[in-house]
């Protein structure tokens, strides 16, 4: 069985604005949409409500609001996305109701989620999916913002603070999952940092101790290395975002996860994407360059290493 993994999957703002002028095919490249289709399963962190309602969370503080029009759960479908965990800082930008909205849509276009739900207990529940006779169990969860964690009767996020430690009904959470394959994909750390913070590599090694099979965050916009069964950070798959010159979160990386029939993870592939301005494609040649260097150098760190087989960069895990 083979997973496709992308991070923050932000579907509003000027993306938005650009839906209202193009079909939805058109924000990823064709060649893209091609490669994402070679896997059994697709998962990825929208960074967004969908939702035509709502108003703006009432923090003024808060600098950033993404809300995504109904019809970008076409342009996930489109993509072949199985799930899409929603435990991020940006679920409830436009409050509960685009929240219950986003429910809807995701569910009218038979897309699961994880990480959010109509209270505490849903927020926290897994989604379990399957494909090729093994069955996944997908955990989600983000250590922020507190505010929009869902409560006994409030809607909101699963939200743990990850900093302290990581708390007992997630790693029961994470422990109680009867599925062939556990993956753990937690929105943790702050922005526009090139590795995972202690606190970050902690909650990695507590989420494996309690029975992740795989661990694949997200959160800093640019990917991070990866280590044995766990990818620190996914970065980016499109957005409106400011091009950092130095840490270049235009360019990205949609990762492939290939278990054995026993649900071990056995083989890590990386596909060079760059990410246009609200369009995703796969990554020119000199682009593909850079991208390649870096995530090297980000996987010497934890001792992996990393080959260049054709366009992909290659993993190979021994499994536990």
């Amino acid at each position: 069985m083979k997973i496709a993994l992308a991070g923050d999957t932000m579907l509003g703002r000027k993306v938005a604005e650009r839906l209202a002028v193009v079909p939805p095919v058109a924000l990823f490249s064709d060649e893209l949409v091609e490669v994402a289709h070679e896997a059994d399963l697709f998962v990825l962190n929208l960074e967004c409500a969908v939702s035509a309602r709502g108003t703006p969370w009432p923090d003024p503080a808060k600098p950033f609001f993404f809300r995504a029009p109904p019809l970008a759960a076409r342009v996930l479908r489109h993509l072949g996305v199985s799930c899409v965990t929603l435990a991020n800082n940006h679920a409830l930008d436009f409050g509960e109701q685009a929240l219950l909205d986003t429910f809807d849509h995701l569910a009218d276009a038979g897309i699961s989620w994880a990480g959010a739900g109509v209270d505490e207990a849903a927020a926290r529940a897994p989604a379990v999916l399957e494909a090729a006779g093994l069955r996944v169990g997908v955990v989600s969860v983000t250590d922020h913002p507190a505010a929009y964690a869902a409560g006994p009767g409030r809607p909101g996020v699963a939200f743990a603070e990850l900093h302290r430690g990581t708390p007992e009904w997630l790693s029961a959470t994470i422990g109680g999952l009867d599925t062939d394959v556990v993956l753990v994909m937690p929105h943790w750390g702050p922005n526009m940092v090139t590795h995972p913070l202690p606190h970050v590599r902690s909650a990695a090694k507590a989420f494996r101790e309690a029975g992740a099979t795989l661990v694949a965050g997200h959160s800093a916009h640019v990917f991070h290395g990866v280590d044995d069964s766990v990818v620190y950070d996914l970065g980016d798959f499109i957005d409106d975002y400011a091009t950092h010159p130095q840490l270049r979160n235009d360019l990205g990386l949609l990762f492939f996860v290939t278990f054995d029939d026993g649900g071990r993870p056995v083989r890590l592939e990386a596909v060079p994407l760059a990410l246009d301005y609200c369009r995703t494609r796969l990554a020119a040649p000199h682009e593909a360059h850079w991208i390649t260097e870096r995530f090297r150098r980000a996987c010497t760190a934890f001792g992996t290493e990393v080959t260049a087989v054709g366009r992909r960069l290659v993993v190979e895990w021994d499994g536990p």
